[in-house]
């Protein structure tokens, strides 16, 4: 196992210059021409998928980008919130030159994905975001995948390799184990940490949920700057991953999901056995390699808090050069080579 420490340096000038040269490493493992990858991935706004399909599984119809050869290796990557599939926009040709079939679904109350009937509840507990996966990969005939996440698409990730290792090939995860309960999260942090989840609470209220309502754009970009306060993102990309927030369970899929988490709204019954599981934080026994920026200003574990979590093969990369939260937009390369490595592992 390896595990390397946070970087703590402030000089931005400094990390700039060795993520640069992080940057033309991994494409000489990738196979990229250095020029390329020296080009910074926060100002490109070029850079769109193919056209989405949509496939019905479990209790949605659900939008995803596909790439790569269908006899590939089946790599699944999720994103988070507030975010997107264009998280992943410089991430799937990397992976699709390297002869991946790559696989990006939103997420249940984003983009073009939508429940199948309207008396579905909008449900947005751990288990149900899960069980979407599977349903997804049952839908696709993909009985493996290399699995692969950050922020909520972590946690999801984490949740499909613990309960199924049989369809999780190997994973790569951005800030490690995410694994929740209701019962843990009842138990009081100290006041700094209690500071950073200051949205959860707002959500906790009504106000909040009117507030998020009212302002998703706005709100999603705080979130954007604080999470990420070296990432120069565009307008142009923000409102690019924006469009996805228009989904009309979107609101109530974010305020369900930070409101079960404190065990303020009930989630399902079909997934109490799964939850129940879960909140014993079990061990995850696949191929893992689990990232972290250097400069993520998300809630986010200190990577030896979580290391003894993972019983397989494991190594953790901490990733240079004021990399946030948004870790596979901002640092695609580091990202797409990750998936890369655990593969072999």
């Amino acid at each position: 196992m390896k595990c390397i420490a946070r970087a703590q340096s402030n000089d931005l000038d400094r990390r700039r210059f060795i993520s640069t040269a992080a940057m033309f490493a991994a494409a000489a493992e990738l196979g990229i021409p250095t020029t390329a990858a020296a080009q910074p991935a926060s100002p490109r706004t070029d850079t769109s998928f193919r056209q989405l399909k949509q496939i019905d599984a479990g209790p949605l119809n659900i939008g995803y980008v596909e790439a790569g050869p269908a006899g590939g290796i089946p790599v699944v990557l999720l994103h988070g919130w507030p975010y997107d599939i264009h998280s992943y926009a410089e991430v799937v040709p990397l992976l699709e030159a390297q002869g991946f079939r790559v696989i990006v679904p939103y997420l249940r109350g984003y983009g073009s994905t939508r429940f199948r009937a309207s008396e579905i509840p909008r449900n947005g507990q751990q288990a149900a975001l899960a069980s979407d996966v599977l349903a997804l990969m049952d839908a696709l005939k993909i009985q493996s995948a290399v699995i692969a996440g950050y922020d909520w698409g972590a946690r999801t990730a984490n949740i499909v390799a613990a309960l199924r290792p049989d369809r999780c090939k190997a994973m790569v995860s951005v800030s490690g184990y995410l694994i929740g309960s209701q019962a843990a999260n009842r138990k009081p942090l100290p006041p700094q940490a209690e500071l950073s989840w200051w949205y959860q609470y707002y959500f906790a209220t009504e106000r909040g949920r009117a507030g998020y309502q009212a302002n998703t754009r706005d709100f999603a970009r705080l979130i954007w700057q604080t999470a990420s306060p070296d990432w120069k993102f565009t307008d142009a990309t923000f409102e690019r991953s924006a469009e996805a927030f228009n989904n009309p369970d979107h609101v109530a899929i974010v305020i369900h999901n930070y409101r079960w988490r404190l065990g303020l709204a009930d989630g399902e019954a079909q997934y109490d056995e799964m939850e129940k599981f879960l909140a014993a934080a079990p061990a995850i026994s696949v191929p893992t390699i689990t990232l972290e920026g250097d400069a993520n200003g998300a809630p986010h574990p200190d990577p030896m808090d979580y290391a003894r979590k993972f019983a397989g093969k494991y190594e953790h990369r901490t990733i240079r050069g004021g990399i946030g939260h948004n870790l596979p937009q901002e640092a695609p390369h580091a990202f797409a080579q990750a998936l890369i490595d655990v593969n072999r592992m």
